[in-house]
């Protein structure tokens, strides 16, 4: 009997490391996060929430406007009109709705995952009331934001399974009417275990209510584009999706003790052994960091070592973090302390 107990012990020390890298490499699988599946076939109109837009003394409402991406405050350049806001997730229709025209839709997570923040209090951000959720895909964590909601049912440590209601929809957070109602859905990557000691220092009149979860720490990627890509390759993962992303500019970095993101997201070093002064982060558009590579170019602080040549003023096309054109292109003050997050405390 005890050779037998010892054997089933040894049997299950054997199978620990499997089930531990089971856990960390569970397969990119989503669900819409609501009953509107809209995306699906095409129908934008019916999926996005419009924005009002006023441009030029022209009012409209463009469901476009709910998109991710540069889709918000057109501006006239001399190369023509660019859309200098960024949206960093998709706004979701609401498709159930009472006699009184109050939101009935149910929110559920897009995974399994764990409750890492809730907000309860729609004034601390412009999410409103918002629940953000951690997922580990192939031993990376990425975080899903579902913003705007009315009511919350689940709570910080709370493990959910995918499809699972976690609130419902609603209209909390800046700028919204009950007519708008929807649900802002980001899924992100982190910058920084550093972030509050940073936030901490470069914004000490705006206290930081939400730890880690802050939006200015979470980067969010095309969410809907992922959706559709899943459909056509239900196999594909995180970075070899982030692989089609254009690279728009690169930051040099000086070494420092304290760089997170190659040990949150070690795809992004490709595979790298070789060693150097500093490190290269390429970055889409989007702000969304994409490459780590080692370099020997030497830098005292974050600089900008190429940026994609563009008709527009840089600060336009990336999120007002890289400024000028071709080799004059700089960082901005935004930007050299958003890179500077990356090494805090450096």
């Amino acid at each position: 009997m005890p050779l037998l107990i010892a054997g089933v012990v040894f049997a299950l020390f054997l199978s620990a490391p499997m089930i531990i890298q089971s856990a960390q490499n569970q397969v990119l699988d989503l669900v819409l996060p609501t009953d509107n599946d809209a995306l699906f076939s095409g129908d934008g109109p019916a999926f996005y929430q419009h924005i009002e837009r006023d441009y030029n003394g022209v009012k409209s409402t463009p469901w476009e406007g709910g998109q991710y991406g540069f889709v918000r405050d057109p501006k006239s350049t001399g190369g023509g009109v660019v859309y200098t806001r960024f949206h960093e997730g998709i706004d979701i229709r609401s498709v159930h709705r009472d006699a009184n025209g109050e939101p009935l839709d149910e929110v559920r997570a897009i995974a399994d995952g764990q409750v890492v923040h809730v907000s309860v209090v729609p004034g601390y951000s412009n999410y409103g009331k918002y629940v953000v959720i951690e997922h580990r895909w192939d031993g990376s964590n990425y975080y899903s934001l579902y913003g705007h909601l009315s009511s919350i049912a689940v709570q910080p440590g709370e493990t959910v399974k995918r499809g699972q209601r976690i609130a419902v929809m609603g209209y909390t957070g800046t700028g919204i009417n009950r007519e708008r109602a929807h649900l802002h859905l980001e899924l992100c990557l982190m910058f920084s275990h550093q972030f509050e000691a940073w936030y901490n220092t470069f914004f000490r009149n705006d206290p930081n209510r939400h730890g880690l979860y802050n939006g200015m720490n979470l980067a969010g990627l095309d969410v809907a584009h992922l959706y559709l890509a899943l459909r056509k390759n239900p196999a594909l993962t995180i970075p070899e999706f982030l692989a089609t992303e254009e690279t728009f500019y690169k930051i040099t970095l000086p070494k420092a003790q304290h760089f997170d993101l190659p040990t949150l997201y070690p795809w992004m070093l490709g595979g790298e052994k070789r060693s150097g002064s500093s490190w290269e982060v390429s970055f889409a558009r989007s702000g969304v960091p994409l490459r780590i590579e080692p370099t020997q170019r030497r830098v005292a602080q974050p600089e900008v070592s190429c940026v994609k040549n563009s008709s527009a003023e840089c600060s336009y096309l990336t999120r007002d973090i890289v400024s000028g054109r071709g080799a004059n292109a700089h960082l901005t003050n935004y930007g050299a302390q958003l890179m500077r997050l990356l090494i805090w405390p450096n």
